[in-house]
């Protein structure tokens, strides 16, 4: 099986920084894709920012120039730097990678547990 653990939310003013970790751990040959997504109450989940196992990014408008995604392969993580933190950026986020495991190397989604991020003064 794979596991996503997710670090790293919790409480900032606005204006204030954070920075998301999410690794993932078990059967593991390859990982492809990688992205956060988050879910404010009451909306639905979005994506907030993606990367390809080449570097390749891409990001919601929203959060353009303010987030920045990056991934280590080595260590099967990925990483979510927020920076100029808004009210509307409270959500829990969700990382998600794209896993190829087992014999046949077919690809799997698999989804961390959430990490709240609350922007408050």
């Amino acid at each position: 099986q794979v596991q996503l653990v997710e670090s790293g939310g919790g409480l900032v003013q606005p204006g204030g920084s954070l920075r998301l970790s999410c690794a993932a751990s078990g059967d593991i040959f390859r990982i492809n894709a990688m992205g956060w997504y988050r879910q404010a109450p009451g909306k639905e989940r979005e994506l907030v920012a993606g990367i390809t196992s080449g570097s390749s990014t891409n990001y919601a408008d929203s959060v353009k120039g303010r987030f920045t995604i990056s991934r280590d392969n080595a260590k099967n993580t990925v990483y979510l730097q927020l920076n100029s933190l808004k009210p509307e950026d409270t959500a829990v986020y969700y990382c998600n990678a794209g896993v190829v495991r087992g014999r046949l190397q077919l690809e799997y989604s698999y989804w961390g547990q959430g990490t709240q991020v609350t922007v408050s003064s």
